[in-house]
């Protein structure tokens, strides 16, 4: 296994951030330009996108950083020690500046104004709730998945955020980056700054209680 450099690894984590992020804002401002006003149209076509979006830049920014894109993502592969401090650190620092990077890009594709604060709160226990279990999802979906079919991780975390943008009231952000970014976009997809530290909040509880639950799930009894 070809083992890359930090700053190979670091301009991964950036780059497939920002990719990302280009694709969720991207997504959310066509779709909302597109569906004449029908919400549930412009919430598909954000979804589909996503989705997919995430297939193609796990199984290319997989083998080289690991394909977190996540705080939350980093801080459990930490905890299960397959990743130092300060590398955790600065994963964390380029995946928030990849993400951002993201949204402006997206902003200048589509003729936005480049610097934006969102206004659309997203308050409320059902939202904070509905955070901490897509998060809980999404990591229990790297952790099984990983164990048993890790080929098939890239396909299972697209397919499990397309289904979570449905089944959670929040339409599951599910990473503390993404959550910070959107906040910069007052568009379809954003997040008003003053909702945004409930939901990282949410999404860290969400990541921590799946690495704890699998940890022990996972955990194979010894040989007699």
């Amino acid at each position: 296994m070809t083992v890359f450099s930090l700053s190979r690894r670091l301009a991964a984590e950036a780059l497939g951030s920002a990719l990302l992020l280009a694709v969720v804002i991207g997504s959310g401002v066509m779709g909302e330009r597109l569906s004449g006003g029908n919400v549930a149209i412009a919430l598909l076509g954000n979804t589909l996108a996503t989705g997919a979006g995430l297939v193609v830049l796990i199984t290319v920014f997989g083998p080289i950083s690991g394909a977190h894109f996540n705080p939350a993502v980093t801080l459990v592969v930490l905890l299960r020690r397959d990743i130092k401090a300060q590398q955790a650190l600065l994963y964390a620092v380029a995946q928030i500046v990849g993400a951002v990077a993201g949204v402006w890009l997206a902003h200048a594709m589509f003729a936005e104004p480049i610097l934006q604060i969102s206004t659309k709160l997203r308050d409320g226990p059902a939202q904070m709730l509905a955070e901490t279990v897509a998060t809980f999802g999404l990591v229990a979906t790297i952790l099984g998945v990983g164990r048993f079919r890790p080929d098939f991780t890239a396909v299972a975390v697209g397919l499990y955020i397309t289904a979570a943008y449905w089944f959670t009231a929040s339409t599951s952000f599910a990473n503390p980056a993404v959550t910070v970014a959107r906040s910069l976009s007052n568009t379809f997809a954003g997040i008003a700054p003053a909702s945004a530290p409930a939901f990282i909040l949410a999404q860290f509880v969400g990541a921590l209680t799946a690495a704890l639950t699998f940890g022990w799930l996972l955990k194979e009894k010894p040989a007699p």
